[in-house]
């Protein structure tokens, strides 16, 4: 039987992002470019965990262009004990103008 004396901690938070944010650039589509364009959000936990933490993130919601195909992917890289980095990411077309989504940190 497993037994640890390190209390599991458990962080989460809804947040919220779009054109009104600065440094946002998924609404903008360059014609000869079909690259992927991505905007990255610094996410700071109230509280720093003891080691690094899994990060789970759920999309609960977005607007987007309906003339085209929507394309996005949300992902969470770069997970330390204090925090991690929301990638939110499109692709051709696509034009974003915001992304809802929640988060939560699972760790010790």
């Amino acid at each position: 039987m497993y037994s640890s004396s390190v209390p599991w901690q458990v962080l989460s938070s809804n947040v919220g992002v779009g054109v009104l944010t600065a440094g946002w650039t998924l609404d903008v589509v360059y014609p000869d470019i079909a690259a992927s364009r991505s905007f990255v959000l610094d996410v700071m936990f109230d509280s720093p965990f003891a080691f690094v933490p899994v990060v789970h993130l759920g999309l609960t919601g977005f607007d987007m262009d309906r003339q085209e195909s929507s394309r996005l992917t949300l992902k969470a890289e770069n997970v330390t004990e204090f925090g991690f980095q929301a990638v939110i990411s499109t692709w051709d077309a696509s034009r974003i103008f915001s992304v809802e989504f929640n988060w939560m940190a699972i760790g010790a």
